[in-house]
């Protein structure tokens, strides 16, 4: 007589208790229940994750998982609309290409029998003897050719973007607002005996204004801190990429003309839409009424 074969016992059944489109949604809650002594596991389901339970801990496991529903209620998402872009974004780069190389011909063939270059560097020792000016015409003057169209062409694109965001009028005067303060910091903290010039640090101001500018504007979307601190991030990566390089690269300029523009863009981030035409008109001859009139302090008898 043959015996009977050995007793298996069947295996318990798993019963899904949660599910979502994505994954760490479903691991935080098996976390919540590890915590609580109640074992779980995690598994695809077609285009979905299944948070699944022994059968025996199932109710327990529901009972669990609508506590900290109710404790912990997901955000409120505010959908980020789509922004906003001025249709006459390129008057922006268009000016500034334009008093660019105005400056630089003007400069070049010593108009009004001046030298441009020696009336307008920033000359730290003689900006902290009083001629403020300089932080301003500094921003115009270049040193050599490739100086000039290497800061046309990224102060072209970075302020084409920034002016489809805020207005060519607002976007610029933004930028060289923050360049002027950046170049009196600057100022305020070399040696005696430095020297600079360029629209380099308006350029990183430009940056930083974009920068700061999106972080702030999705600073309330309700998105996780990556999507919101991408901007910010990838502001300061180009800085670094792009803002510490070549002997004689003014780095200090470039880190100032950077955190002023993001001060700038941050305290712009608060408006809801594009100012109007008034403000980009006056905005914009308030930037160009400055640089004229800090030339004519540098060339003017006597200066």
């Amino acid at each position: 007589m043959s015996s009977p074969p050995p007793f298996t016992p069947l295996p318990e059944l798993q019963v899904e208790v949660y599910r979502s489109h994505w994954r760490p949604a479903c691991e935080e809650r098996a976390f919540m229940l590890h915590a609580v002594g109640i074992g779980s596991q995690v598994v695809a389901s077609g285009e979905l994750w299944s948070l699944v339970v022994l059968e025996r801990s199932a109710a327990a496991a529901i009972s669990h998982l609508r506590g900290y529903e109710r404790e912990n209620p997901p955000k409120r998402r505010v959908l980020a609309r789509p922004e906003q872009m001025h249709p006459r974004a390129w008057i922006g780069p268009a000016v500034y290409i334009l008093v660019m190389v105005l400056v630089a011909w003007l400069a070049g063939n010593r108009v009004f029998a001046a030298n441009w270059l020696a009336a307008g560097v920033l000359d730290t020792a003689v900006v902290r003897g009083g001629e403020f000016w300089r932080t301003v015409t500094a921003l115009t003057l270049h040193f050599d050719v490739a100086h000039l169209l290497s800061n046309l062409g990224f102060g072209a694109f970075f302020g084409w973007l920034a002016a489809q965001l805020l207005g060519p009028g607002v976007a610029f005067g933004g930028a060289v607002a923050a360049a002027t303060l950046a170049n009196a910091l600057n100022a305020s903290v070399q040696p005696a005996d430095h020297v600079s010039a360029g629209a380099s640090t308006m350029v990183f101001a430009l940056l930083g204004l974009l920068a700061a500018y999106a972080w702030r504007r999705r600073a309330d979307s309700g998105e996780r801190w990556a999507y919101r601190w991408a901007p910010l991030i990838a502001g300061v990566f180009l800085l670094g990429f792009t803002g510490v390089g070549g002997e004689n690269t003014d780095v200090l300029a470039h880190l100032t003309g950077f955190c002023t523009g993001a001060a700038t863009g941050w305290w712009l981030g608060r408006l809801r839409k594009i100012p109007g035409p008034r403000s980009q008109w006056v905005t914009g001859l308030a930037a160009l009424a400055a640089i004229a009139i800090a030339w004519w302090a540098a060339l003017a008898p006597g200066a």
